[in-house]
């Protein structure tokens, strides 16, 4: 261990890696995710954190977060945090600020974890060894064989107990998609988000639709900013089917008003967005106080340990896409089995290591 190191630099890369087929959902298409990489150094280490985001933060992280963070204690991530946080309050903490928070606060956990010796998950407190995941895809953009296809080997090569499936772009064919993958998976359980494509009386129509082939999960119907909307749709989906949101908050107060407004059954939280490591422990926190179970959102390699460490915990997204550039680019990704992914304890740190040649022909800033 090496008392008293502080922050001794900050620096961040961006790559943009297309994505293996085209990707949509109910609101949005894409052929790329750009990966924005924090590299912090103290105490003779290096910690990495991530974030999924723009390369236009590579600015804002080497021209105002870096300036908060530098010098502060490595032992102390939070205090950085709020320095940043506090950094920020004139350009607005939310949306791109809140991303580029999220990779330097990950990357200082990180470093911390590595100057105490220890697997992060550890150093947090493990509440699990494992993490349960639910494979995630099935986008708008793919036809039902191929979303039939990508669903199934989830269940069967990954172990998933549950699977989820775009849907929106195309109200009129969703319950046909719906029905088809239901069929390619069997018994397991069925999840559909609509990413906010939906009305609310539409939503409604439709959830008692997917209901008749045991959709079980329905996130986001209506946008998530209409917390009424959510609310109204809660109170009526069909039984046994849960509303979910939250992917979208980028703030600990985002996430207090959507419990606040009895909006959701089990509340989302993204690392990636919502402040690192310390904004999702405590969004984990409000959902405990408050008896809501809690889904990690997305970037799993990210959320692992976070989310060994998280009360209520339900389970962690598989996304495709995510699953797919976290393990091309960074040595000691999670791989899943049995339904289920686990951090490797005899690493310290996240117990990644970014593999930057690697990345390199992808790098745009």
């Amino acid at each position: 261990m090496t008392p008293h190191a502080t922050v001794e630099a900050v620096r961040s890369r961006a790559f943009t890696i297309p994505t293996d087929k085209p990707e949509g959902d109910g609101t949005l298409e894409w052929t790329s995710t750009t990966l924005i990489v924090v590299e912090v150094e103290g105490g003779g280490a290096k910690g990495v954190g991530y974030t999924y985001s723009h390369s236009c933060i590579v600015a804002l992280i080497g021209d105002v977060l870096a300036d908060a963070a530098v010098g502060r204690d490595c032992l102390d991530p939070p205090a950085a945090w709020l320095a940043m946080r506090r950094g920020v309050r004139n350009l607005g903490r939310e949306g791109l600020a809140a991303t580029a928070i999220s990779a330097v606060d990950v990357a200082l956990w990180d470093l911390k974890a590595k100057l105490v010796g220890l697997p992060l998950a550890s150093l947090l407190g493990r509440l699990r060894e494992a993490v349960p995941i639910y494979g995630s895809g099935g986008f708008t953009s793919y036809g039902d064989d191929e979303v039939s296809e990508q669903l199934s080997a989830w269940v069967g090569r990954d172990g998933c107990r549950w699977v989820k499936m775009k849907v929106g772009s195309r109200p009129d064919r969703d319950p046909a998609r719906v029905r088809a993958a239901k069929l390619a998976i069997g018994e397991a359980s069925l999840f559909v988000d609509a990413n906010g494509a939906y009305q609310v009386e539409q939503a409604l129509s439709l959830a008692h639709v997917f209901a008749e082939e045991g959709v079980c999960w329905f996130e986001e119907p209506v946008s998530s900013d209409d917390l009424e909307g959510l609310r109204r749709l809660r109170e009526r989906l069909p039984a046994g089917m849960e509303l979910a949101a939250g992917e979208y908050a980028y703030t600990c107060d985002y996430a207090r008003a959507m419990l606040d407004a009895d909006a959701v059954d089990v509340l989302q939280a993204d690392a990636s967005r919502c402040g690192g490591i310390t904004g999702f422990l405590r969004i984990a926190a409000l959902c405990e106080a408050s008896h809501t179970d809690l889904s990690a959102h997305c970037a799993p390699s990210l959320h692992l340990h976070a989310a060994c460490a998280a009360p209520r915990l339900r389970h962690q997204e598989w996304f495709h896409d995510h699953v797919r550039i976290e393990q091309m680019l960074f040595d000691g990704a999670p791989v899943a089995s049995a339904g289920v992914i686990r951090p490797d304890l005899t690493l310290p740190g996240l117990g990644q290591v970014f593999k930057g040649a690697d990345a390199e022909p992808y790098r745009v800033a």
